[in-house]
């Protein structure tokens, strides 16, 4: 769950494509969460600016601009406003928590004996891997102009990421290869799962008829 998110459009009248009579229509917001990236259609009480981060966690007393939370939004469905912020607002979250990145520099090991967790970075093969190996047992990073300095060859490290995060959050790729890991966000598997459960916690088994 999400605390907080950045709004990356909003539509005081609602989606153009909605059939209702535009007096009808209720404002909403596209937006992105701020901790796992996650996409999400909100329903504002009040006017949002683009780039804004409001509060959208279990505390609906401190929910002073957000109504309610619709539901998760498919990558497909952005605005072409939301595709043109998103970017931005990526980059925005990413050095906003420079050491949780920088920590995956530091810390990232194998994921088997043939692909190791740095290689699933757009950019990065085993050549780039092994020079950031080498470089952060001499001494940790300390910070993403650390990395530039010491890894020539990894120009910029927050673009990096940004383009990771956004393959995996986008829906509409293929979920193969070094696609199907999920390094940075959440993964969609989280949600079908839970819906599949019981209570108990437990997975529901189909009635046979």
């Amino acid at each position: 769950m999400e605390d907080y998110a950045v709004i990356l459009d909003y539509l005081p009248t609602g989606y153009v494509t909605e059939s209702m009579s535009s007096f009808k229509k209720k404002p909403v917001a596209q937006s992105m969460g701020t901790e796992n990236f996650t996409l999400l259609e909100l329903t504002p009480k009040t006017d949002l600016e683009i780039d804004e981060t409001v509060y959208i966690g279990a505390n609906l007393e401190e929910r002073n601009k957000i109504d309610r939370v619709k539901g998760k939004l498919d990558f497909e469905n952005l605005t072409a406003t939301s595709r043109i912020e998103i970017d931005y607002i990526i980059k925005e979250i990413v050095q906003k928590n420079e050491k949780k990145y920088i920590d995956f520099f530091n810390t990232a090991e194998p994921l088997s004996l043939r692909l190791h967790k740095l290689e699933l970075l757009p950019g990065i093969g085993n050549k780039h891997m092994l020079h950031i190996l080498k470089e952060r047992e001499k001494e940790p990073f300390k910070n993403f102009e650390d990395i530039k300095n010491r890894v020539p060859l990894l120009s910029d490290p927050i673009n990096t990421i940004v383009n990771r995060i956004k393959m995996e959050i986008d829906t509409t790729k293929d979920r193969r290869g070094k696609n199907k890991y999920i390094l940075f966000t959440k993964s969609p598997k989280n949600d079908s799962e839970k819906r599949g459960r019981g209570k108990s916690g437990k997975k529901r088994n189909k009635r046979r008829e």
